[in-house]
Order: C-alpha cells, then sequence, then structure tokens
C-alpha cells in the first residue's frame, strides 16, 4: 500500500510540474506586411507564447479564427499571444489590415 501511495504521489508531483513549466517562446516577425517565419510546426499539448514583432511602421491586427485569437500591434510595436495548448491540426493565422500578404499557418503535431 505504501509503494502505491509513493507511486501516485510522484505522478501528481510530476503532472503539477508540466502544468507550470513556462511556455516555449516562439517570435513571429511582421514586415513589409509579411510574417515571417510564415510556417510554424508545434507539438501537441504544449503551451507556447507567440511574440509578434511588427517592424512596419504601420499597425497590424494579428487574426487567427482557427486559433480564436485577435489582436492588433502597433507599428514597431510588440505583442504576446498565449496558445495552448493545442489539439493537433492546422491553424491559419493573418493580419487583417493586408490579407493578401501577410498570411501564415500553424502545424501542430
Amino acid at each position: 500500500m505504501r509503494k502505491s501511495i509513493l507511486t501516485l504521489g510522484s505522478a501528481v508531483c510530476l503532472l503539477a510540474g508540466n502544468a507550470l513549466a513556462d511556455p516555449v517562446e516562439l517570435e513571429l516577425v511582421l514586415q513589409n506586411h509579411k510574417f515571417s517565419p510564415d510556417q510554424l510546426e508545434l507539438a501537441a499539448g504544449e503551451k507556447y507564447v507567440l511574440v509578434v514583432k511588427n517592424l512596419d511602421n504601420t499597425p497590424e491586427e494579428f487574426e487567427s479564427a482557427d486559433l480564436n485569437r485577435e489582436k492588433v500591434v502597433k507599428g514597431r510595436g510588440e505583442i504576446r499571444i498565449f496558445l495552448g495548448p493545442l489539439d493537433r491540426g492546422s491553424y491559419a493565422f493573418m493580419g487583417e489590415y493586408n490579407p493578401e500578404t501577410a498570411r501564415g499557418r500553424i502545424t501542430v503535431k
């Protein structure tokens, strides 16, 4: 019985440690109304912070219906978007003010 309690306690601590782990930061640069990189590959079940840096002088709105995120980043500004944990799949994003050029996709495996 004592061994079972210790094993269960160890599993609970391990899970709690994973839940408290800092999310991985990823940088997404917006320049000339284009995202770079425009393709990101992430691991399912992990938490991420997407740091969007706008090097253009004009504002842009990061928008993703797939991710349920919408946030304006001012010209020469920066925003942080918290993601996850995400399920496997493909998630499109775009710049609402320049949708023809500011496009990208996140693939979660």
